[in-house]
């Protein structure tokens, strides 16, 4: 299965799991990275000092030391984000909400891998101008911060794939390996998975979430706070908070005074499934159980492997 992404990665399996805020510490990064994919530490919920504790778990946990660390350029101590990342020597940084030109080329001088998460041919441009070794290309489905143009992975993926040189990875609406081998298929070179390991055991995330998710249905999810930054909720007191406010064309002030402070931490990491928010894609309809991220690799790979035999087979 060796390709671009496994190559630049030096990894087993095209498979990354999202930096998810609050369900992404080192135990999860560790466990993708020991099970063949690019485990990745979502640094957005992290003040410095935690930032850097999981850095240094996560590297005595891994085999080969191999993991990234997702940064939103919108984070506030950026700069001690990155002094700690590049003082700790991890290899890969996935950046995200922003502009890539800000750290790439900052990062690259210190041989660090850098890739940048899209959701637009006009941003993947920019990234791959920027210098990225990579580009994320998020669709719609996505769960937690998505794109304004609303454009589904699997017309996202081919857009994008004619746009720029560099290797593509899908994300969106990807949790099986049938969704993996779909999104291969329109060009993309590996996929970044976040929903399925949201319900994983190494997940950081809140019981009571993790099972909100697993018995949410197909509809369960909605596009919420889009004067504000896109997220995608699974439905809840909140969510429908925000859409009776939305209806009743609410300011942005007053959707950010709805939204207050700390409230994805009130809802994925402390569980409160009624005031919280719970960012979660709408692939999780079909997400049924919670496993190790080891299981979960497997079950991706083994059922890649099955649908592209299938595939191969098929003659008309």
């Amino acid at each position: 299965m060796g390709n671009r992404v496994t190559k630049l990665f030096n990894i087993k399996y095209p498979i990354i799991q999202a930096g998810m805020i609050w369900c992404s510490g080192w135990e999860l990064a560790a466990a993708v990275t020991n099970a063949g994919g690019l485990g990745v530490i979502g640094s957005g919920s992290m003040y410095p000092d935690v930032l850097r504790e999981h850095i240094q778990k996560c590297k005595k946990a891994t085999n080969n030391g191999i993991f990234a660390v997702n940064v939103p350029m919108l984070y506030p101590d950026i700069d001690k984000h990155m002094d700690i990342i590049v003082s700790e020597g991890v290899k890969v940084v996935i950046t995200s909400a922003g502009n890539p030109k800000t750290w790439t080329s900052k990062l690259k001088e210190k041989g660090i891998i850098v890739v940048h998460v899209i959701a637009n041919a006009k941003f993947a441009q920019k990234a791959e101008e920027a210098g990225v070794d990579a580009i994320v290309a998020e669709g719609f489905e996505a769960g937690g911060h998505n794109g304004r143009e609303e454009t589904t992975t699997l017309c996202l993926i081919p857009i994008i794939k004619q746009t720029v040189k560099i290797p593509v990875i899908a994300a969106g609406g990807i949790a099986t390996g049938r969704g993996m081998l779909a999104v291969m298929a329109l060009g993309a070179e590996g996929v970044q998975i976040g929903s399925r390991f949201v319900a994983s055991q190494e997940s950081s995330a809140n019981e009571n979430f993790k099972n909100a998710v697993i018995t949410s249905q197909e509809g369960d999810t909605k596009l919420l706070l889009k004067q504000l930054t896109p997220v995608r909720l699974l439905k809840n007191k909140f969510s429908n908070d925000v859409q009776i406010a939305e209806n009743n064309a609410a300011s942005v002030d007053e959707l950010s005074k709805l939204l207050g402070r700390g409230r994805a931490k009130k809802g994925m990491f402390e569980g409160d499934l009624m005031e919280g928010e719970l960012e979660i894609g709408q692939v999780a309809a079909i997400i049924k159980e919670i496993k190790t991220a080891k299981e979960i690799v497997e079950e991706i790979i083994e059922e890649y492997n099955s649908a592209k035999a299938e595939l191969m087979n098929d003659k008309f």
